[in-house]
């Protein structure tokens, strides 16, 4: 019995691709040395900033991964490559202005370092360094120290971010306001693991936030009545969604209380636990640095929207 060609062919080729694409296929655990969360610092256009990246497997011969940038929130790569100790990553833009097309990390592994060039299409490309993430994995403290009451009578022990908009922030009867336009406001001491109570309140449509060791945002919007996510009222911005919306209505004073310790958040929002020892993944947009096995000061943000914040006291943890 004789077969036509035209029969043959297109199996013999099926055949062909079927064991190219084996051959192609990277070998199980191909990427192991990459897997897991990076903390990046990137040698920007406007000067040094943070970034984070997560690597995991899509599947045995394939890599998935969450960047965060400069600013905004968690995004998905389009793309993430890894062979010969070299590392592609291809983010969609998100809030970046200095360029059109994917934003481009590519960067070399050596031991448990990175560093590599980062571009966004075809424009200028800068240098970049990666570390692990330290695992933070403690989730108790020693002893509790005294609380400290972070507002005086005027912005002693507080900095703004940038000195553009130095002004904007005031204290008065022990309420410390924002006016835009603004900056954020960081605090001269920094913390490692604490208890954080605080009382805020804004005008219908404004934003801010409240950022841990300045690295980690709670969100602070006027969400009453809206879907939870984690981009609003009560979430980490981008990573942890709150279980309920406990957010009152604008104009009125709310109270936020905050448990940070090693990566473990809690929190409660006007006396509702929203968010209960949940592990942070990594650094959110606008954070300070990206140095997490450090403490870090408490950071409120006041570059969006007009805020008002009083009885800011913090307990740090020993």
């Amino acid at each position: 019995m004789k077969l036509k060609v035209s029969s043959v062919f297109p199996a013999v080729a099926l055949l062909l691709a079927a064991t190219a694409s084996a051959e192609e296929s990277p070998p199980r655990g191909f990427a192991d040395p990459i897997l897991g969360r990076w903390d990046l610092t990137v040698q920007g256009p406007g000067g040094e900033y943070p970034s984070w990246v997560e690597i995991r497997l899509r599947k045995e011969t394939e890599l998935m991964a969450d960047f965060v940038g400069q600013s905004g929130s968690k995004r998905h790569a389009t793309t993430v490559s890894f062979a010969d100790d070299r590392l592609q990553v291809r983010i969609p833009l998100q809030w970046e202005q200095w360029g059109e097309g994917e934003l481009i990390f590519d960067g070399m592994l050596e031991g448990d370092r990175l560093s590599g060039q980062t571009r966004i299409g075809d424009c200028e490309s800068f240098t970049w360094t990666g570390v692990r993430a330290p695992s933070l994995a403690h989730t108790e403290v020693g002893k509790w120290d005294e609380p400290v009451d972070l507002i005086g009578a005027g912005l002693s022990g507080w900095r703004p971010r940038s000195p553009n908009h130095a002004g904007c922030w005031t204290v008065a009867s022990g309420i410390l306001s924002a006016t835009p336009p603004c900056v954020d406001l960081v605090t001269e001491a920094r913390f490692d693991d604490f208890r954080l109570q605080l009382e805020f309140r804004y005008p219908p449509g404004s934003n801010s936030g409240v950022y841990l060791r300045g690295r980690y945002e709670v969100q602070i919007q006027d969400d009453r009545g809206m879907a939870v996510d984690s981009l609003r009222i009560g979430g980490l911005y981008g990573f942890i969604a709150p279980r309920t919306n406990a957010a009152a209505r604008p104009n009125d004073w709310q109270s936020m209380h905050i448990e940070l310790i090693g990566r473990r958040i809690s929190i409660k929002l006007n006396g509702i636990e929203v968010i209960s020892q949940h592990e942070i993944p990594g650094i959110t947009g606008g954070a300070l640095d990206s140095d997490e096995e450090s403490a870090g000061p408490l950071m409120l943000q006041g570059d969006h929207g007009p805020i008002e914040f009083r009885n800011i006291v913090i307990t740090p943890g020993s």
